[in-house]
């Protein structure tokens, strides 16, 4: 009896797998090949190159959040200064690098300060750091014609709220604004092509890093 029962209950359950299976499959046969295995992921690069083709996306943002992950966005200063230390200079260097790979692309830095000081000072200030950070990237290269109007937001947007010193509210912001006004559109017509441009310089090698092999003497 106990034999028999144990028969009865596995036989049971090899049909409820075999029908939850079957189902899987079969229901599938309307669906995208492989459908029933999606992680919640099927589907999002055909929807990402509709978004391309109709202009829905917005690069400038996507954009925004590359240049933000790629490199320090943010520049701190001294207490009442818009002094750029050797901290804000590699950072600056490396906010550089990236703009000068997109060169249809425009930047604009916003300056901020704590909350110690008058308000119109604060402006001031932070409208001075802005300028220096600008003063910097061109010193690398970066055409001043692709930095829109500096903005400063002065005491109005500290990122730790407090009256006293905190040198994390005194900074710059280094942000994607727009595309330059010869090409608008640059990213909806040409972006595989910048793309292209942009992962061939970076997989060619300066010929004085090219070593093949030990160095030869005559």
């Amino acid at each position: 009896m106990r034999v028999t029962l144990k028969l009865t209950l596995a036989a049971s359950t090899m049909v409820a797998l075999t029908a939850c299976t079957d189902q899987q499959i079969f229901s599938s046969f309307y669906d995208e090949a492989g459908g029933y295995l999606d992680a919640g992921q099927f589907g999002n690069a055909t929807m990402n190159n509709t978004l391309v083709q109709n202009g829905t996306r917005n690069y400038v943002v996507d954009l925004n959040e590359r240049f933000a992950a790629a490199v320090p966005t943010t520049v701190n200063f001294a207490f009442n200064s818009s002094v750029l230390d050797a901290a804000a200079r590699a950072a600056i260097r490396q906010q550089a690098d990236f703009i000068g790979q997109f060169p249809e692309v425009r930047f604009r830095v916003y300056g901020h300060t704590d909350l110690v000081g008058s308000d119109a000072y604060n402006k001031r200030l932070g409208l001075k750091r802005a300028q220096a950070v600008v003063n910097e990237l061109a010193r690398h290269g970066i055409s001043r014609s692709r930095l829109e109007a500096m903005v400063s937001y002065g005491e109005t947007q500290p990122i730790v709220a407090t009256q006293e010193r905190e040198r994390r509210n005194r900074r710059t912001v280094t942000e994607v604004s727009g595309f330059v006004k010869s090409n608008p559109i640059v990213m909806d017509s040409r972006y595989a092509e910048i793309v292209h441009r942009e992962y061939i310089e970076s997989a060619t090698a300066p010929s004085d890093l090219i070593n093949f092999g030990e160095e030869q003497t005559e």
